[in-house]
């Protein structure tokens, strides 16, 4: 077993005894440690701005995409997707939104709610415990499952919770597109980034599924464990992936998300704070990028990118 696994292992297992709060203390402590050290790979890789072979451009002439995407983690999250998603609409976006089928009880009308206001539905891993990827028999039998509610569901894209990853196990699902993977994150539990911007095909015996990697920092980072009080390092990131032409990948969760302008509670964040991302988004760059989602986005890379 590697140390990464290891150490996720541990982690998994204690995090029950660990009170929330005490969690986050030491995740914050951590982080502040390693900012410093981090500083020349996150939030910007220079090298992951490099341009893939055959992308001659996004559709339309857009300079760069911009594609929104939401893990609910919990029922609270579950609670607050038509809030999120008409925050979205009044600024004319649209997003994926990607659900656990085992932690708790997914509602039926939200789903068809969501779809039939343009909006995408996902599969977020199984019961979110940790040992989705423990080992191939563990991974072989939860993929099952999985497949269920995809086909159930009517659904093409699929994101592991805490962005755990092994993109040769991932072909055993029945999906267009993957979404586990980040340009880069040092601070995540399983760290290997895939030092791209863009989306990229992983290939399996003829067959395969498009990778599209979050590439602006996850919200639970800058605005839970950091406490930062501006999108400025979100603004920083946004603005150098447009001088690439790349892709804005967004990993939002309403759970984090205080709506209606309520106090935020102990691991929660504006939700103007996302708000203000949109603007700026809309403001700054208006007519220059693709709202597109993932399975929109993936089909076009697969088609118009791959086949070239």
């Amino acid at each position: 077993m590697g140390k990464s696994k290891f150490i996720n292992v541990v982690f998994y297992t204690l995090k029950p005894l660990i009170p929330r709060g005490v969690q986050l203390w030491l995740r914050r402590k951590l982080i502040y440690r390693k900012l410093s050290k981090y500083a020349d790979v996150w939030p910007i890789l220079e090298k992951a701005g490099a341009r893939p072979e055959g992308f001659s451009g996004w559709p339309d002439g857009k300079k760069f995409a911009v594609v929104l995407t939401h893990d609910v983690e919990l029922q609270r999250g579950h609670d607050r997707c038509k809030s999120l998603m008409a925050l979205e609409q009044k600024h004319g976006f649209v997003s994926s939104f990607n659900f656990v089928p085992e932690r708790y009880k997914v509602s039926p009308a939200l789903r068809n709610h969501l779809q039939a206001n343009g909006f995408e539905v996902g599969v977020h891993g199984l019961n979110h415990d940790g040992k989705l990827f423990q080992s191939r028999k563990t991974f072989l039998e939860r993929a099952k499952k999985i497949n269920a509610y995809i086909k159930e569901w009517q659904v093409v894209g699929f994101r592991a919770p805490a962005m755990h990853h092994n993109l040769d196990w991932i072909h055993d699902l029945d999906i267009a597109y993957d979404l586990s993977t980040f340009d880069t994150d040092p601070f995540e539990p399983q760290s290997d980034g895939v030092a791209t911007i863009y989306p990229f095909w992983v290939a399996k015996n003829g067959s395969g599924y498009v990778e599209l990697p979050y590439t602006i920092a996850q919200d639970f980072t800058p605005y839970v464990l950091m406490r930062e009080k501006t999108i400025d390092i979100w603004k920083k990131k946004v603005d150098w992936i447009v001088s690439k032409g790349g892709m804005v990948l967004v990993n939002v969760h309403p759970d984090y998300m205080a709506f209606d302008d309520k106090k935020p509670g102990l691991e929660e964040f504006p939700s103007a704070m996302y708000e203000e991302l949109l603007m700026y988004l809309n403001s700054r760059y208006s007519g220059q990028f693709w709202n597109a989602l993932p399975k929109t986005l993936s089909r076009f890379w697969k088609e118009q990118v791959l086949s070239v």
